[in-house]
């Protein structure tokens, strides 16, 4: 289907990989079993901590995820808020799914302007909408009634700390395949020339959001953007021996770092580590709406039903009548149209 080659399409996300970051940091740690690096990520996550108003599990769950042996769902959002503000537009929002069984994990973008219906607030809006009105409590309960799977986890994290990651490890070197400008997060410009340039975080931040230069490919150059700066953290990140260094990192994603993920919660998520670059990602298929002058992404109902079967196949959880149905003619679909392509191939 064409909704489901759409879906298949990879798109990656600063906020993922700061995650799996920190994680990886925390694996790193344990592995030398020393005692002041203990200590200093678990101070960072107790930190963090926030509490959902609904409690510990969500509705759609009948018991409380334990994820060191059962499916779960995490909700990975990046928000612009500034200093002074408690609830800001996000502009990154995904749910990573993590099967147990198969050590494999399932990450789904949800376009930020997606035209969906606000929990609570019973109107149709941009979803990332969600999070200013209500904060991460109504960013979940919209999520959940979009995908129609339960949302166990979540991590929210700022631009400050992707722009304070990139300064601790003293910057990232980046090819940049052709000459533009982009305003910074203080509105002033940077140049950007062709060729190798070494950012700082700052100019890491607007090298990544660009989106709007004739050869800037859109959202989906800039996830390549995305993707390209951040396999440049990766690699220097995970290199670095200054323990003072290290200190900075996890300074930077602490102080900006939000989620009611425990330290052993983020410990258990290190069996999922060897799998890291075979994440398989889903974005939802959809069209552009201008309505009242004001721009959404229509999302496609099709494409809903197909992402929310995977993500159900995926976590073990019962499909609905309709979904059942949905799979059956897209699988009958499927098989037809091998039955033709057979003869094809034999001559």
């Amino acid at each position: 289907m064409e909704n489901r080659s759409r879906n298949q399409k990879k798109k990656k996300s600063w906020l993922v990989k700061s995650l799996i970051i920190f994680s990886i940091a925390c694996l790193a740690t344990l592995g030398a079993a020393t005692g002041y690096f203990i200590h200093k990520i678990n101070n960072v996550t107790a930190g963090s901590q926030q509490e959902l108003i609904r409690g510990d599990k969500s509705d759609l769950r009948e018991d409380i995820v334990n994820p060191h042996v059962d499916n779960m769902s995490i909700l990975l959002l990046g928000v612009d808020t500034r200093p002074g503000e408690s609830n800001g537009r996000t502009d990154a929002i995904l749910v990573a799914t993590l099967n147990q069984e198969e050590q494999s994990i399932i990450l789904t973008s949800i376009p930020r302007d997606s035209r969906v219906e606000i929990v609570g607030r019973g109107t149709l809006d941009k979803i990332n909408h969600a999070h200013a009105f209500g904060g991460i409590d109504m960013t979940i309960d919209t999520v959940e009634q979009l995908l129609d799977i339960p949302i166990d986890y979540f991590a929210r994290i700022n631009f400050q700390a992707f722009v304070d990651v990139v300064d601790a490890i003293d910057g990232v070197e980046i090819e940049v395949p052709f000459n533009f400008e982009e305003k910074d997060m203080n509105n002033d410009w940077i140049q950007f020339t062709e060729g190798i340039q070494h950012l700082n975080g700052e100019e890491a931040l607007a090298y990544t959001r660009m989106r709007k230069h004739p050869q800037g490919g859109g959202d989906i150059g800039r996830g390549q953007r995305q993707q390209q700066v951040l396999e440049a953290i990766i690699e220097k990140g995970t290199s670095f021996s200054s323990i003072a260094r290290f200190d900075d990192v996890l300074d930077a994603i602490g102080e900006n770092l939000i989620t009611n993920l425990s330290f052993g919660d983020l410990v258990s998520l290190h069996s999922y580590a060897g799998n890291l670059n075979n994440i398989e990602q889903l974005q939802l298929g959809g069209t552009d709406l201008m309505l009242n002058g004001i721009y959404y992404y229509e999302v496609d109902n099709e494409s809903i039903l197909d992402i929310r079967i995977q993500l159900k196949q995926h976590l073990d959880i019962n499909l609905t009548d309709e979904e059942q149905h949905h799979l059956f003619m897209v699988e009958s679909m499927e098989h037809d149209t091998n039955e033709v392509a057979e003869p094809i191939l034999e001559q």
